[in-house]
């Protein structure tokens, strides 16, 4: 689901040959209705062509020359405009000289105060395709893949002449569409990206990085709380409803809703054009029968609007890019029980769209002032080369809209009925003044202050944030203190316990997590029975959630016995389920018991069912004989009047079967082997429930044993050499640190986002076919396990050496009860070599030839 156009461009061979992108047995027919021209209009000219939602304005801020080729931007805390600009991207129709390094960073200003920038100061030159900013320490961290610089401008000239390497696997430069950019400083005070799994913290004059979760593909966003939204292409809007480092703490969970979760399943949108230079739109259903684009196919950058200068209803709303219909689109958010569901603002229409082809918005901010400003990239072109298809390169061709590619500009969206707030002044300001600004009503200003005070490490104002924190009357004010406090490293036990009894439930339950550092510590004990004794009568689906969540990572009888009680009252909220499992990790099988033994469990009540089959499937997933054993004694235990609790037991193991339908997650299809039949499942199959017999049925056809129609010994497994196993376990870290936040690490693939690893036909295949999709990657569609999968993987051959190559594949041929053989780096070496002119994806024809 990757996005294949993102900020695109368009590297086309000859027009005789089938492009990259074209599809076998696909007819590009060239549309039949008629489209209007698509001249290059001034920034004056573009502004008569926008059509807006009511009682809005959009005025020019910037535009060529003063900016070229903008892809995203940043507000320093003076108000000054940082520009990305990917200058180089694409000079001529076939590309040729793209690799030239020509992007920049600029500071725009308003030196007249008319609200346009007049001038421009180049910050950074030479750049290669650079793609995301965050103006951090008094500089700026810069995305040139695969390199993250730390920018920096020492003697006060507006260019930097300090630059310091933070990271140097930050993304791949094998496709534009398919690396790391966004860089937001989220209100955990952790640094995080769309489409990367690494996070990045500032430590006075070091960085720590983490692992996190692949998010979206171009562009990333927060709430007020700190909830992260992404995207991709068609698929509009997906959030984390909670923070992802919980909900991967389970391996054998499969796939979570509370990661990755699609906000909106509506994806159509309302161009005020026609819209034939759509990569696929010889396809039905690409285009509407007037020629409009109908759904999102290049949706980017959505921003969840904080703001102070529109209307009241506009906060929390956000905003969606979708540069290939020219337009801006706008969701409402609803929120239940912790779950957050879009839905479009507007009927038939959309809040901004532009009747000029060229209009590419491309990324959204918030600005100082309160406004919306749109990130404009302006260009005809937008598919990247690898893509392109046949249909796309005679439209760009025969319309002439691949010149020029030196434009660009930035508008700024305001409501007519409210004045900007003024320039501000927050660099010199006092950290007093700062701790002030986390009240403020436009989160840019409290974001600012809060990364301000984290970066000056002033315990000076520990007190006044205790106070803020505790008294505020808004708690988004609170939260912020809250993260403040924590990143200067003055949060205490008293004012976290001081919050659980906040009127406000989402600080009570951020006060929770903010506690997790306190059950380290040696009155472990002690806190965790205060931390219960305050939230005792809690029954807020937020604080339950967090409760699950934070609960979950204390080793403890105590909280081991907290979480039971929490499944007893508020298993009927999807979220607290699946927190609580995701703490569970072995322990599946022990909870499940206690559940089962609790007379107050013996009545069947929402959510309950659910929690079994998911504890079920936690303890099937993982595998081990003994304890799925145990597992069916439990299910053949229950009497009649407790059907629905086997019934759940039983369809949470069979859910371990291959899933059916495109795209599916796969949890396991290899069979377990039992050293006999066990004498549970025996039982359960002369039940005379017809529902019971047929769940056994199916759990049978996923396990075996000798005797057993089908029984097929294991093959003999050749064991790891000691230079093999030392790959193998280099592999295990590397893995878990990339590869595991998109295939997961119990390598069963995430639903819309990865197939599966675990008895994958490619990952057990070939070995020198398995190193050509790592190191240039992958697209779709692909067929895994019999069923085909729309997405794609980016190349990872730039961040890798062949040594790590050889150690993640031979860890993944090893592993799940694998026993391939391992791959040696000097294989990686030899494909290497041989494909080292390559820059595309590979398709699945073009890997199924090699032997």
């Amino acid at each position: 689901m990757l996005l294949r156009t993102l900020i695109p461009c368009l590297f086309l061979a000859s027009a005789v040959y089938a492009q990259q992108g074209d599809r076998p047995g696909e007819v590009q027919n060239q549309p039949a209705f008629p489209i209007p021209p698509a001249p290059v209009l001034s920034a004056d000219e573009a502004l008569k062509t926008f059509k807006l939602a009511p009682g809005f304005k959009i005025q020019l801020v910037a535009s060529e020359p003063l900016v070229q080729d903008p892809v995203a931007i940043a507000f320093d805390p003076d108000g000054r405009l940082w520009v990305v600009e990917m200058r180089g991207y694409m000079p001529n129709v076939d590309g040729s000289g793209e690799g030239e390094q020509k992007g920049r960073i600029v500071i725009l200003e308003d030196t007249d105060g008319d609200g346009k920038m007049d001038k421009s100061t180049v910050f950074a030159d030479d750049l290669f395709l650079p793609r995301a900013i965050a103006l951090v320490r008094g500089g700026a961290l810069v995305a040139e893949s695969p390199k993250l610089w730390f920018l920096r401008d020492t003697n006060g000239d507006g260019k930097a002449d300090e630059r310091i390497e933070v990271a140097k696997d930050y993304g791949n430069r094998n496709s534009p569409e398919h690396d790391a950019n966004g860089l937001l400083w989220g209100l955990d005070n952790w640094i995080y990206s769309a489409n990367f799994t690494t996070r990045y913290r500032s430590l006075e004059e070091d960085w720590k990085k983490g692992p996190t979760a692949f998010r979206g593909q171009w562009g990333i966003s927060q709430d007020d709380f700190g909830r992260l939204f992404f995207n991709a292409n068609e698929d509009q809007l997906r959030c984390d409803l909670v923070p992802s480092a919980y909900l991967y703490r389970n391996p054998n969970y499969r796939t979570p809703m509370g990661i990755n979760f699609q906000a909106i399943k509506e994806q159509s949108v309302w161009p005020v054009r026609v819209n034939p230079g759509v990569n696929r739109g010889y396809r039905p259903g690409q285009l509407r029968t007037n020629g409009t684009l109908a759904t999102f196919t290049a949706a980017c950058s959505p921003l969840v609007y904080r703001g102070n200068n529109f209307p009241a209803e506009f906060h929390g709303n956000v905003f969606v890019c979708e540069p290939a219909g020219n337009l801006v689109h706008r969701d409402i958010l609803e929120e239940k029980d912790g779950v957050i569901n879009a839905k479009r603002a507007y009927e038939n229409s959309e809040f901004l769209a532009s009747s000029d082809e060229r209009f590419r918005p491309v990324n959204l901010s918030v600005g100082p002032d309160g406004a919306l400003y749109v990130v404009d990239m302006y260009r005809g072109v937008l598919q990247h080369r690898i893509f392109v298809t046949s249909y796309l390169r005679q439209q760009i061709l025969s319309r002439g809209l691949e010149k020029p590619v030196d434009k660009g500009r930035i508008y700024r969206v305001a409501h007519e009925g409210t004045p900007l707030d003024a320039k501000p002044h927050l660099a010199k300001a006092s950290s007093t003044e700062l701790v002030q600004y986390l009240s403020h009503a436009n989160a840019w200003y409290r974001e600012t202050a809060q990364r301000l005070l984290v970066e000056r490490n002033d315990a000076s104002v520990a007190s006044e944030l205790k106070k803020l924190a505790t008294n505020a009357t808004n708690p988004v004010t609170r939260v912020h203190a809250l993260w403040t406090l924590d990143g200067i490293g003055q949060l205490d036990e008293q004012t976290l316990l001081a919050q659980l009894k906040c009127q406000y439930p989402k600080v009570r339950a951020t006060a929770i997590r903010l506690m997790e550092p306190l059950f380290k510590s040696e009155d472990r004990a002690e806190v965790l029975t205060r931390l219960s004794e305050a939230v005792t009568n809690d029954k807020d689906a937020d604080v339950q959630i967090q409760l699950a969540l934070t609960l979950g990572e204390v080793a403890d009888p105590v909280a081991e016995q907290e979480m039971l009680e929490i499944a007893k009252q508020s298993s009927g909220i999807p979220l607290v389920r699946e927190a609580l499992i995701s703490g569970l990790v072995v322990h599946e099988l022990e909870f499940t018991e206690k559940l089962l033994a609790d007379k107050s469990w013996e009545q069947k009540q929402p959510g309950r069912e659910e929690m079994l089959r998911s504890l079920a499937q936690c303890v099937f997933t993982e595998g081990k004989t003994k304890r799925i054993e145990q597992l069916l004694g439990l299910v053949a235990k229950q009497n009649e009047t407790f059907a629905w609790r086997q019934l759940a037991l039983l369809d949470g193991m069979t859910t371990s079967a291959p899933a059916k339908g495109k795209g599916k997650s796969v949890v396991r299809v290899k069979r377990i082997k039992f050293a006999a039949e066990p004498a549970a499942l025996a039982a359960l199959s002369k039940s005379g429930d017809a529902k019971l017999r047929d769940r056994v049925e199916k759990l049978a056809e996923l396990i075996t044993w000798p005797g057993q129609p089908g029984y097929e010994p294991d093959p003999p497994v050749v064991p790891l050499t000691e230079a093999q196993l030392v790959l193998f376990n280099s592999g295990k870290t590397l893995f878990e640190g990339t590869c595991a936040q998109c295939h997961q690490p119990h390598g069963l693939g995430q639903e819309g986002l990865a197939p599966p690893l675990v008895d994958s036909e490619w990952v057990l295949g070939p070995d020198k076919r398995l190193a050509r999709i790592a190191l240039n990657g992958v697209h779709g569609p692909l067929n895994v396990k019999g069923r085909k999968y729309e997405m794609d993987m980016p190349a990872f051959g730039s961040a890798f050496t062949d040594d790590q190559v050889a150690a993640i594949l031979t860890y993944i041929r090893r592993s799940w009860d694998h026993s391939a053989s391992a791959v040696t780096p000097d294989t990686v070496k030899a494909v290497r070599t041989e494909t080292a002119k390559r820059e595309e994806a590979w398709s699945e024809s073009e890997l199924l030839k090699v032997r």
